[in-house]
């Protein structure tokens, strides 16, 4: 999202279908710009992906934020989203 005052936010996903959640919306990243913060642009942003995931039959959004980030998760948990599961990764293998 850009306007005359720069790069309000920006936003990656990718579309995917997975047994338990079918067709489905997975967002990358999600980055409002901290002098935008709380003047509705990430929920423009959301509202966004809900009307790109109805248009594209998506049953469902899903993103994984980092365990310390309890701004953003009051952010998502405010915009309707569940703590649905932890994710667990395995890295250096």
């Amino acid at each position: 999202m850009k306007s005359s005052h720069g790069v309000l936010a920006v936003a990656g996903f990718s579309v995917g279908e997975k047994l338990a959640w079918g067709k489905h919306i997975y967002i990358e990243d999600l980055v409002t710009n901290a002098k935008y913060r709380s003047r509705g642009v990430g929920q423009f942003l959301l509202d966004w992906f809900k009307t790109y995931a109805r248009a594209n039959n998506c049953e469902q959004i899903h993103l994984d934020s980092g365990v310390q980030r309890f701004a953003a998760h009051r952010f998502y948990l405010r915009e309707g989203f569940n703590i649905a599961s932890h994710h667990f990764s395995m890295v250096d293998v």
